[in-house]
């Protein structure tokens, strides 16, 4: 009977780490930030997550950096003639009382020039650079590669 308390609170414990984690600064909410695992011998990787805005006036995520690779872009993948291209761009806006979602095939972080590969599991430290409200240090869960739908290459 005891070992079977152990065992629930074990699973407790697990599935809570398993959870999605939250971060807030100023008037931002920072939800699931994580990355996709890459395979082996991969140079590149991508990181979403989403910031809500619950104040009034906009704010845009301007930079990202992490010790996981040695240059990291905000990019976006617009629609160019019925082809998608991905390409850097300054910032994302994020409008009061709005949520910018960094997804697969949308805006997202790229990771470029991997320090090491992204391991299902792992967590890597991000800072996050906002225009008004500042930085904050993430930590970025690295899941499976087929987190998020669909996958994209450079």
């Amino acid at each position: 009977m005891h070992s079977y308390r152990i065992i629930a609170l074990a699973l407790a414990l697990v599935a809570g780490t398993a959870a999605a984690q939250n971060y807030t600064l100023k008037d931002l909410v920072i939800e699931h930030p994580y990355a996709r695992a890459t395979p082996p011998g991969a140079r590149a990787g991508g990181a979403f997550l989403t910031v809500a805005n619950k104040g009034a006036t906009p704010d845009k995520l301007v930079a990202a950096s992490t010790p996981a690779a040695k240059v990291v872009e905000i990019h976006e993948m617009p629609m160019d003639a019925g082809v998608m291209k991905m390409r850097a761009i300054p910032g994302i806006e994020i409008k009061p009382g709005a949520k910018a979602e960094l997804k697969p095939g949308g805006f997202h972080i790229m990771l470029l020039d991997l320090t090491q590969p992204l391991k299902n599991g792992d967590k890597i430290p991000m800072t996050l650079v906002f225009e008004k409200a500042g930085k904050i240090d993430v930590s970025v869960a690295v899941e499976d590669m087929a987190a998020g739908g669909m996958q994209h290459k450079h």
